[in-house]
């Protein structure tokens, strides 16, 4: 079963009404759920659980902590979602005003978004309320959300915290944690904050720790906050491959745009996420593709909460063939229906390559993964197949091909050279060009 990305609704309380009968039988871990919240599965033509949901539920429902890694696009946010969902549901009172009973603690305002689409759709049956918050938009109707009262909170850490101190939010009532993208969550310096919000929550309450991946320093990490946590992995660190098509295109840095412009005459690249290293670089990728004739939009940490939601919204519409994207702003993008990736820029980190090309292939379908590598990216490279285990085919038969590309064999740009990290480098106090104070709002 697969994960939703909807636009976010400020708040929200259920549709109670009674479920109509299920149309297909449930199978596997879904068996274990309230009717309400199978006939609300159901709804979504979803009748087998994937295998994060079959190995987690079942552990969930019995109060287990869990240390879960997977990646999104595995169906983790329903995995997590059902059973808290049917667990708040065994006692829905009213919730008291300014103190919820679950916390969803996201990195970014999308992955935030995506997780209360999840609550909304599946707890649509049960007298259950949730609310977003995070920064870049108006603290007013979030306030007025968290007055009324709400069962879960899901949140980033910035505006939490903000709220917190201003005494809009008590966390003395939460009887569910849950930390999604913990890597993530580390990458952008977020971990004080964390362990600040986990001051105020009971040390009586579930929790659960999901990273996409799971190296020993976040293990460590992990364990400081759950307790004696059942361990599930799925497929840590690689792609599904064998769905992806993927090959690099040697080019010089001075010929992307122009390659990029005669990559997209192709129609078979219907949908296209184009990742791209810096703020700025997107911006004037989608200047030169809309001087091509070509209708594309960003999203990245400058643009507005209300910018990037409608730049999404327009790609996800099809009002835009081509969404240009940095990592942070795209982290938990989930959007069926995108044919192709194409890493305009590699990534610093040989694992967000295996996080940008799962975007496409989603759902059982086919996508196809296309890098430019410039000589100054040579290293990067290398290292992206390092990781996974075999190199990634070449195609030498364009126009823009570069020899001198195809056989540098120069180290890693110096920490700063782009955008501030090197190779291997964890990023600076401010990753992506956002002051601390406002890293929750991105």
């Amino acid at each position: 079963m697969k994960e939703h990305a909807r636009t976010h609704v400020p708040r929200t309380r259920t549709d109670h009404s009674t479920p109509k009968p299920q149309s297909q039988p449930t199978h596997g871990a879904f068996r274990a759920l309230i009717p309400k919240i199978q006939q609300a599965v159901a709804a979504e033509g979803y009748t087998t659980p994937t295998p994060i949901q079959e190995q987690c539920i079942a552990h969930l429902l019995q109060g287990r902590d869990l240390l879960g890694s997977a990646q999104t696009g595995t169906g983790k946010t329903a995995a997590f979602t059902l059973p808290l969902l049917q667990r708040l549901a065994s006692n829905s009172s009213r919730p008291r005003s300014r103190t919820p009973r679950a916390l969803i603690l996201a990195p970014t305002r999308e992955l935030a978004a995506q997780i209360g689409e999840s609550i909304r759709t599946y707890g649509r049956f049960l007298r259950l309320s949730h609310t977003v918050i995070f920064g870049g938009v108006s603290q007013v109707p979030q306030v007025k959300a968290m007055n009324r009262g709400v069962d879960i909170l899901v949140a980033t850490p910035g505006r939490l915290l903000d709220l917190m101190q201003q005494g809009f939010i008590r966390l003395n009532e939460v009887e569910v944690f849950i930390l999604d993208e913990g890597d993530k969550m580390l990458d952008m310096g977020f971990i004080p904050d964390i362990k600040r919000v986990l001051s105020y929550i009971p040390a009586e309450r579930q929790t659960l720790f999901f990273s996409a991946t799971m190296p020993p320093k976040m293990v460590e990490l992990a364990h400081t906050m759950v307790r004696n946590p059942v361990r599930v992995t799925i497929t840590p660190d690689k792609p599904a491959v064998e769905r992806i098509a993927q090959k690099v295109l040697f080019v010089g840095k001075k010929n992307k745009d122009a390659l990029l412009a005669s990559l997209l005459n192709d129609p078979e690249i219907n949908k296209a996420l184009i990742f791209t290293q810096m703020k700025h670089v997107a911006n004037r990728v989608v200047q030169k593709l809309s001087a091509a004739g070509i209708d594309g939009t960003a999203i990245h940490g400058n643009k507005s909460q209300a910018a990037r939601t409608k730049a999404l919204d327009g790609f996800k519409r099809n009002r835009y063939r081509v969404l240009v994207a940095t990592d942070v702003a795209a982290r938990g993008l989930d959007v069926d229906d995108i044919t192709h990736v194409i890493n305009y820029d590699l990534p610093v980190e040989a694992e967000t390559y295996v996080h940008r090309i799962g975007r496409t292939a989603r759902a059982g379908a086919n996508g196809d993964a296309i890098s430019f590598c410039s000589a100054e990216d040579r290293a990067y490279l290398r290292d992206i197949e390092r990781l996974l285990g075999k190199p990634v085919p070449a195609e030498m038969e364009h126009a823009y091909h570069c020899n001198d590309a195809f056989r540098s064999s120069a180290p890693a740009p110096r920490q700063g050279g782009r955008g501030g990290g090197g190779r291997g480098a964890r990023p600076r106090g401010n990753p992506g060009g956002h002051s601390r104070r406002s890293r929750g709002r991105r």
